[in-house]
């Protein structure tokens, strides 16, 4: 069955990311439009089609390409690997109805996928996504609407497109790379063989910086790992700034809409970490106020920043259209919008995630500092407070799931760790706020039998009982 999570529709190829579905999921998609431009009397649809570095990208996005002109709707083809939020940059500029983006993100090589944006940029909201999978359902392969390629070229349905000049040029509005440049600091950048390449090292290397880069070639085994930047991905980087004494390591993840970030020692800075700390550069260096957006289950770290500085918080669902959704209703009133998961953007860009973006903001609040980055985290400690997060996953079986989701559903816990459960949230998940602002959560993965437990707060031997709860409760014990 083809089903849309948090970012799209993912699975391993060739058998369940095979062609005949790829075309399943393009059918359903240009009926989707189509049948929104009739609602809306307009006559040519046109969309966005990219795809990353994995094994056989191009052809699926070429396949999608074909059944797009089969449908009557333009298409501009991106002629090269392309990261999700250039492609998402290219939709607001262009006006387009929509983009169809061929890529399984930060998944293990033998995944691939689709994510479909629609109109104003994020990635599709459930409403869409709902109605995407009920056509899925229906459409028989004999059904499906294609054109052949050359022929598509021909009639002027299918045009090929270079988005990243005017996303470059975006980009250089929205950082001050001229602050990186005069730093004279050096950086390490690793773009695990993703579509970082030619896009986070040339504008580091365009801010007159010195840049030691690595990653930048296609492989379509990510050196054999998940193209992820979580710390344990990033020994390579953390080699590389060492042997050339660079002062930060910037990564993207296989479609650059997450971001890994080493300070100078290899200390991993997680999202959490991140994104309140661009929170507090964003008030300091640009003195904007307004709305930041985090998912229910992203550090509080943000709450306390936010309250010091006079800033609203609001608490979205995971997945980052949520956050986007926000962006979009606030405009010049938002901040920043972040998930624990590594996603990222801020006011003025585009409402999806930006690993890119994230990597240069940090790189410019190195810059303007000339402090380490974990010095920085001392300074908003030593301002609102310390808050340590964690995130731990547990593989179940499927019958250990289903019992965990029963006693998720019914248990009303009193306590974890010694610390009385003052509120429940259940925004999406299960999040326990505690009495002295620590709190936990649980929520299950939409693809996996996965449960993933976060926990915070104050103190690490607080955080470790508080964990150790979450476990037995996880257990059953």
């Amino acid at each position: 069955m083809i089903k849309f999570g948090t970012s799209g529709w993912r699975g391993i190829i060739a058998d369940d990311f095979t062609f005949e579905n790829v075309r399943i999921v393009a059918q359903a998609i240009s009926s989707y439009l189509n049948k929104q431009a009739d609602e809306a009397k307009k006559t040519l649809c046109t969309v966005i089609v990219g795809y990353d570095t994995r094994f056989l990208s191009e052809n699926f996005a070429r396949a999608c390409a074909g059944v797009l002109a089969g449908n009557g709707i333009k298409t501009l083809l991106c002629d090269r690997d392309t990261p999700t939020p250039v492609i998402a940059h290219e939709i607001l500029l262009r006006k387009a109805d929509g983009a169809i983006n061929i890529t399984a993100s930060h998944n293990p090589p033998n995944y691939n996928g689709i994510k479909y944006s629609p109109s104003w940029g994020g990635p599709a909201l459930p409403e869409t996504t709902r109605i995407i999978e009920k056509y899925c359902r229906e459409i028989r392969p004999s059904e499906i609407k294609t054109m052949d390629f050359d022929e598509a070229r021909e009639q002027k349905l299918i045009d090929m497109i270079d988005p990243r000049p005017a996303y470059l040029k975006r980009i250089k509005q929205l950082v001050d790379l001229k602050s990186l440049g005069r730093s004279n600091i050096k950086v390490a950048v690793d773009l695990l063989n993703g579509t970082g390449a030619g896009y986070l090292d040339k504008l580091v290397e365009e801010s007159g910086c010195r840049c030691k880069v690595i990653g930048d070639r296609r492989d379509v085994l990510f050196g054999g790992h998940p193209p992820e930047p979580s710390r344990e991905n990033l020994e390579e980087l953390f080699e590389v700034m060492k042997r050339e004494s660079c002062r930060i390591g910037l990564a993207t993840d296989g479609d650059a809409d997450r971001f890994g970030i080493l300070d100078s020692d290899g200390t991993f800075i997680n999202p959490n970490q991140v994104i309140a700390l661009l929170l507090y550069h964003l008030i300091k260096t640009r003195k904007w106020t307004g709305v930041v957006a985090r998912s229910v289950m992203t550090t509080h770290l943000i709450d306390r920043i936010a309250a010091k500085f006079g800033v609203e918080v609001r608490e979205t669902p995971v997945g980052f259209k949520y956050i986007g959704e926000i962006m979009v209703k606030e405009k010049d009133n938002f901040i920043i919008g972040g998930e624990e998961s590594g996603g990222l953007t801020i006011r003025g860009h585009v409402p999806e995630k930006d690993g890119i973006l994230a990597c240069l903001l940090v790189a410019e609040m190195v810059a303007h500092s000339t402090k380490p980055i974990c010095k920085i985290l001392e300074e908003i400690e030593a301002l609102v407070g310390r808050v340590i997060s964690e995130r731990l996953n547990f593989h179940l079986s499927g019958e250990e799931m289903d019992g965990f989701r029963s006693r998720l559903q019914k248990a009303r816990p009193p306590a974890f760790g010694g610390l009385k459960v003052r509120e429940t949230v259940t925004l999406d998940g299960h999040k326990f706020l505690l009495e002295d602002g620590s709190w936990i959560g649980f929520r299950l993965s939409g693809t996996e039998p996965v449960v993933r437990l976060y926990a915070e707060s104050d103190k690490k031997e607080k955080l470790d009982k508080i964990i150790a709860a979450g476990k037995k409760f996880v257990k059953g014990k």
